[in-house]
């Protein structure tokens, strides 16, 4: 049954992790049970079994009457962990027994109780460096990602960036009652052009900045208080262009490109990454160094290219 897979949703902070498991719950059969989100980051160590698992009264010094933690709660619906790679590994250990035997025991209870959740949970860290590093369980890594949707950051899919920030426009011109009708082909031009390290979360910030300044009916260049982009800006860690690795003197040469000149972007990338794995021996760790990735981009574009 589909509903109760579980799914892991893997990208960098503010692409909209959360907003696209809210809209797995919402396009599931679980729409009309809870959603539950728990930002697993923000739980004290202390109260981790309490939140999750809740207690019974009398369980320890404050728990002065019986809760219910989140898998109740979120009984019959979805439970969201975002930030799942933050989680301690005993508690990692305890969730993995709780996705295995869908039942829960709350603290200082007996009673065992049967819960009927799907778990969503989210990342912005590469969780496949986290098993090899020893900070995160491989177990419950492979039952997280039974399927595993990637959220790719703002600066690889420009197309989305106007029409995400019409929405915002929209959105906080009527929170406003300000007659903001749009941007002006130079603002238009600006947003396309800026990387937006903090990705949609930064594009909404800067619209809704930008609709409390502005005077008019369309956003100017000022009202977006963005610099335009630099010609000296690195290129992003995972854009085609940071592919060229930098190479230092003591270390490996640099890829050298020379030899694909006349193939297009998508044909150099691919033997960007054919020579790094080759140099590294097929080792990934190594070659994703080697190309200035993360390991998770590295496995991505081997994806994209069937390598």
């Amino acid at each position: 049954q589909t509903d109760a897979t579980t799914v892991l949703v893997c990208g960098e902070t503010g692409t909209g992790k959360e907003l696209v498991a809210r809209a797995i719950h919402t396009e599931s059969g679980r729409a009309g049970g809870p959603f539950v989100a728990v930002d697993c980051s923000a739980v004290p160590e202390s109260l981790v079994e309490s939140e999750f698992y809740g207690h019974v009264k009398g369980a320890f010094t404050d728990a002065r009457e019986s809760r219910a933690g989140h898998f109740e709660v979120a009984d019959g619906g979805t439970l969201f962990l975002d930030e799942i790679g933050d989680m301690s590994l005993g508690m990692q250990m305890r969730l993995l027994r709780t996705l295995e035997e869908r039942r829960v025991r709350r603290v200082g209870g007996s009673k065992e109780i049967p819960v009927d959740v799907r778990v969503v949970s989210a990342t912005h860290r590469d969780l496949p460096q986290a098993v090899s590093e020893g900070g995160f369980r491989e177990d419950l890594y492979y039952r997280l990602n039974t399927f595993t949707i990637y959220v790719p950051p703002l600066r690889e899919r420009p197309e989305d960036v106007l029409p995400l920030a019409r929405h915002f426009l929209d959105r906080y011109a009527r929170e406003a009652r300000k007659p903001v009708e749009g941007f002006a082909p130079e603002a238009a031009a600006l947003l396309q052009a800026h990387p937006f390290p903090g990705n949609v979360r930064e594009l909404r910030n800067v619209v809704e900045r930008a609709v409390i300044l502005c005077q008019g009916r369309q956003v100017t260049p000022e009202d977006l208080q963005i610099r335009p982009p630099s010609l000296s800006r690195p290129a992003p860690q995972d854009s085609p262009e940071a592919l060229t690795p930098h190479g230092a003197s003591d270390g490996p040469a640099p890829l050298s490109l020379t030899h694909v000149e006349g193939l297009n972007l998508e044909a150099i990338e691919k033997v960007a990454i054919q020579e790094a794995l080759r140099r590294a021996g097929g080792n990934q760790a190594q070659a994703a160094r080697l190309l200035g990735l993360s390991r998770m981009a590295l496995h991505r574009r081997m994806r994209h290219h069937r390598l």
